[in-house]
């Protein structure tokens, strides 16, 4: 039962926003007018005008959707530029990470475990903190404005490494003996043994840097001077009074893909 309650209280804004997305615009600014037409969060947070929240639309309509990828050439843009950037960065992260975590997990070199304690602690600093070195950094090498400069770091972050480790910390290392016995190399045990049996860290990987990365907005906005470049992430957190009409209607495109990828 307590479980039910928090999964009502996590879904609650989700099914609100699949409803209202078939709402037209002048049912969305009648019922959510006070929320949207304050210039700042504290306006939104202290409407002067009464807030009611519709859960069925008074007449359902697909005008929403139509306008945002019919009339909206920009939005589509957009959401191309969020796959171009998401898809690298996860498929690159999954083949590093997983190599990585082989080396820290499998090999034993000198200085194995301090070098993955270093490695480690870029994952524990927050992204304020690297901010500056990283902008720096793509600056020097000529990547700022573009979509490298969001990528690369994305591909060698060291979230992948850390998770895969302690996937492939519980496979036996007497696999790996058994392997070597029977004259496998490296390379085909870590292909043939080691990723078939972390299937389920990948698949779980694959789906947290998703969201991570689909949902990004401060990289892309300190990189990427250009609006055209920039992710549907950003579009979306600046939708304001003359966007309130595909506010939901976006949005409901926009989870789509999390959603598949998750099923």
């Amino acid at each position: 039962a307590l479980l039910a309650v928090l999964a009502a209280f996590a879904l609650f804004p989700i099914a609100l926003s699949v409803t209202n997305s078939f709402m037209s615009e002048r049912e969305i600014s009648h019922h959510y007018g006070a929320l949207l037409d304050g210039d700042t969060l504290e306006d939104a947070a202290m409407p002067t005008e009464r807030v009611s929240i519709r859960w069925v639309p008074e007449a359902a309509t697909l005008q929403a959707f139509g306008d945002v990828l019919l009339n909206r050439p920009k939005f589509l843009t957009l959401f191309w530029n969020s796959v171009r950037l998401t898809a690298p960065i996860v498929l690159g992260q999954t083949a590093v990470g997983t190599l990585a975590a082989y080396a820290f997990a499998k090999l034993a070199f000198p200085g194995r475990d301090k070098l993955f304690f270093v490695y480690l602690l870029t994952m524990l600093m927050p992204f304020q903190v690297t901010l500056v070195p990283n902008y720096i950094m793509v600056d020097k090498l000529g990547m700022l404005n573009s979509t490298g400069a969001i990528i690369v770091p994305g591909i060698f972050a060291a979230f992948g490494v850390f998770m895969l480790r302690q996937f492939m910390l519980d496979i036996p290392y007497a696999y790996i003996e058994a392997a070597k016995i029977d004259g496998a190399g490296h390379l085909r045990i870590f292909i043939t043994m080691i990723v078939p049996m972390i299937k389920p860290g990948l698949a779980a990987l694959v789906i947290l840097l998703f969201v991570d990365y689909w949902n990004m907005v401060e990289q892309p906005l300190i990189f990427l001077d250009d609006p055209f470049k920039q992710p549907l992430s950003v579009f979306l957190s600046r939708i304001n009074d003359s966007d309130r009409g595909i506010a939901f209607a976006a949005s409901m495109i926009y989870m789509a893909p999390m959603v598949m990828l998750f099923l």
